[in-house]
């Protein structure tokens, strides 16, 4: 699914993944206090290909079945990166160090919020740390990751 979404420009698959994302069971203060959603920013280039972002896609289904805001405008992605996908855990880590940050005028809503951080698949999660970095010098007091998917690991059983 994850490939139709990202590659394939199924983008009516991101409702059917927020539904099931949406039924994560969460501790009653994460429901309590969480902000906002924030989708993993695309880099332009990437947008302009693929014609959508399928972190936003799936922040804003969630954000509606949540009963939350989505907060698109508040973490840039600061330049292009090459895709993760064929990347050792350390190359992936220095392909996002610093790529993104949280934008302009966005510290008075960030500060002190609990953000729900969407991506549509974690495997290292070098950029999920590196966009929580950023919401975090920005303001944000807590991030929770929220992912459709998670690639194996070296050590899974398959």
């Amino acid at each position: 699914m994850v490939q139709a979404l990202k590659y394939d420009g199924w983008s009516a698959a991101a409702d059917g993944m927020a539904e099931r994302m949406a039924r994560l069971t969460w501790p009653p203060d994460v429901l309590a206090e969480r902000t906002a959603v924030v989708p993993v920013p695309l880099s332009a280039t990437r947008l302009r290909e693929r014609g959508y972002n399928q972190s936003a896609l799936l922040a804003r289904a969630l954000a509606r079945r949540w009963a939350l805001p989505v907060w698109e405008d508040v973490l840039q992605r600061t330049r292009g990166t090459q895709s993760q996908t064929r990347l050792t855990p350390a190359d992936r880590l220095r392909n996002v160090a610093g790529a993104f940050l949280a934008c302009a005028g966005s510290r008075e809503r960030l500060r002190g919020a609990h953000v729900m951080l969407v991506d549509d698949v974690v495997t290292t999660a070098a950029t999920l740390n590196a966009c929580a970095a950023a919401l975090v010098d920005g303001g944000a007091r807590i991030i929770s990751y929220v992912t459709f998917a998670r690639a194996p690991a070296a050590g899974d059983l398959r």
